[in-house]
């Protein structure tokens, strides 16, 4: 899997720059002459279409967004599909928003649409479906799309492409000092909080969303490699184990396919608010989550919704797919499991979540 990021796409005025582009091309194709498998997460399609319109910033209206990725997303195609034709690699594109990934249907409709153009020796190339999305079918950014789409694949690595040679001790930009880091054993909440948000007027994300990645890709067991693709051949580098960029390691304990849909696809729909003895059932003793634990409901959802399960002290310590509508939690919420069918009218699972639909963070 590899994202080529809108900075490694665009010249110095801003424009999409078709010799980059061409060297990155020449990269792919090299490789899959290799006979390796390669999906793309390309961005460019706004950055492309607010340069045929004239823009000089990216545009804040979500319209105005939307009509740069529509105008640009043909155009970028055709550049691919242009420069991979000499080679014979057939393109295959696929825009996708956060919903279809979130309903298993249409997650597993692309699954294997995927590994048939894959059979094909195609080569897909994902981008947001930016011309309908809005912010609550979002994926926020390609990195976050690229670490989602490892999981529908069932990638073996992931590849950030950005305008960085990888991962610095500090800002490289601000600070003189910072050295480049080449290898991450864990992605860790204080390393994400460390390395601020960096934007800019073509691009959103930075080197934040590129370790949210990271750690994504990591529990799903794959490791990422963040590199600069502004580095003539730096795909034939990467695969000939040169020490460019950074690699991250995957975590030993890796999810399954399944609880990682669960825990990065999904979108929460309300909160469940736990007290001591429950989180200590969870964590510790590897239980499923009974009505009787359950404080507090926050939120409306419906019977298999994402809800994210909380501490007293409201930290979210898991995530989970709940059996029953919060309606139904809140007139069973702190009761045994024996009350269940007295206060509902009916009687249904004992677990309000279920340990094989929970995720624990």
């Amino acid at each position: 899997m590899i994202k080529i990021g809108s900075s490694v796409l665009k010249d110095q005025a801003g424009r999409l720059s078709l010799k980059r582009l061409s060297e990155l091309v020449r990269g792919v194709s090299c490789l899959h002459k290799k006979g390796f498998q390669l999906v793309l997460v390309s961005s460019g399609a706004i950055a492309s279409g607010m340069q045929r319109w004239g823009f000089q910033k990216r545009p804040s209206k979500i319209s105005e967004l939307q009509a740069c990725a529509s105008l640009g997303q043909p155009f970028l195609i055709s550049c691919y599909q242009k420069l991979l034709a000499r080679s014979k690699i057939d393109v295959a594109q696929l825009l996708l928003t956060r919903s279809d990934l979130e309903d298993r249907t249409r997650f597993l409709n692309a699954k294997h649409t995927l590994f048939e153009l894959l059979r094909r020796k195609a080569l897909p190339i994902i981008n947001e479906n930016d011309t309908v999305a809005v912010e609550e079918i979002r994926f926020g950014d390609n990195d976050n799309l690229a670490a989602l789409t490892t999981n529908v694949v069932d990638a073996d690595l992931l590849i950030l492409l950005t305008d960085q040679d990888g991962l610095f001790t500090a800002n490289p930009t601000r600070e003189a000092g910072a050295t480049q880091i080449q290898l991450v054993r864990s992605v860790d909440t204080a390393l994400v909080e460390k390395t601020g948000q960096e934007t800019s007027h073509t691009t959103v994300g930075g080197m934040r969303s590129k370790l949210e990645a990271c750690r994504k890709a990591a529990e799903y067991g794959i490791p990422t490699i963040i590199a600069n693709g502004q580095e003539p051949g730096i795909l034939q580098k990467i695969f000939a184990a040169e020490a460019v960029g950074t690699l991250f390691l995957p975590e030993r304990d890796s999810l399954t396919a399944r609880k990682h849909w669960i825990a990065h696809t999904l979108q929460s729909r309300g909160t469940l608010l736990l007290d001591e003895g429950a989180c200590h059932a969870l964590i510790d003793k590897k239980k499923s989550l009974l009505p009787s634990g359950i404080e507090e409901i926050k939120g409306s959802f419906v019977q298999g919704d994402a809800v994210d399960i909380c501490n007293p002290q409201g930290i979210v310590i898991g995530r989970g797919l709940s059996s029953y509508s919060s309606q139904e939690i809140q007139k069973i919420k702190g009761e045994k499991t024996s009350e269940i069918e007295k206060r509902l009218g009916y009687k249904g699972p004992d677990e309000v979540v279920h340990r094989d639909d929970l995720v624990l963070t």
